[in-house]
């Protein structure tokens, strides 16, 4: 969980880790993790005192770069150089000895020493830098480098070569905008004809139900008729039993 939430919510991913040591301070990933999150929150100190545990625990130097540049954080890049000469620096691998190159780099400018600090960066080997994301951190040192040295013309031209813009510029189409934001005219015809009230002609009664009305009314026609005739005879038939 640590791990996954350094890049999105580091603050959080500290959270967990802390969490995480309380329950299991003895297992050396615990600590890693620990470590890693208090370095990204800038806690210098609890990242050192993490990741020396973890040394002890595993015996593994991989974040000596890390622990140098915590020095550095601490405003001692001499220590920084002091581990950078360490035996432990012998073990790293390619991309670690690179990372360890760039936090030197970085602590010879913090004390001034710009030449050297353009040495370091100059004396990585090319084929210790792999990934696309390495070379262009040792491009961004060797521009900060370049800075320090009143060497502004190739600092910019080498940041621009990077890609890196001065402002970032957000492009909006407005006419998708307005696409989107009103409705087509075959939606509106259809919301209009959802909405209309329904015609007279559906309130009147179809043709088999005015047929039902016409016979009805025949009947009671007819009825009202025959009602009627008898009650005329009936009058008839009293008259005459009056004669």
């Amino acid at each position: 969980m640590t791990g996954r939430l350094l890049d999105s919510d580091p603050e959080l991913a500290y959270e967990h880790a802390q969490a995480a040591v309380r329950r299991a301070g003895r297992i050396d990933v615990v600590r890693e993790a620990a470590g890693l999150a208090a370095y990204r929150l800038g806690n210098y100190a609890e990242a050192l005192r993490e990741l020396r545990t973890v040394r002890r625990l595993n015996g593994s130097s991989e974040h000596l770069p890390i622990m140098a540049d915590s020095e550095r954080g601490l405003g001692r890049p001499e220590r920084a150089l002091d581990l950078a000469r360490s035996p432990e620096a012998e073990t790293l691998d390619a991309e670690g000895r690179t990372e360890l190159a760039l936090v030197v780099a970085g602590a010879r400018l913090d004390l001034g020493q710009t030449e050297a600090a353009l040495a370091v960066v100059d004396s990585i080997a090319a084929r210790d830098v792999r990934s696309a994301e390495l070379r262009h951190r040792v491009s961004e040192v060797r521009a900060d480098v370049l800075e320090a040295l009143g060497r502004s013309e190739e600092a910019s031209a080498l940041r621009v070569a990077l890609g890196e813009p001065e402002d970032e510029i957000i492009v909006v189409d407005l006419e998708e905008d307005d696409d989107e934001s009103e409705p087509s005219a075959d939606v509106a015809n259809e919301a209009g004809d959802e909405d209309a009230e329904p015609a007279a002609i559906d309130d009147a009664p179809g043709d088999d139900e005015a047929a039902e009305i016409e016979e009805e009314t025949l009947v009671e026609t007819t009825e009202e008729k025959l009602e009627g005739d008898e009650d005329s005879k009936d009058a008839e038939s009293d008259d005459e039993e009056a004669r």
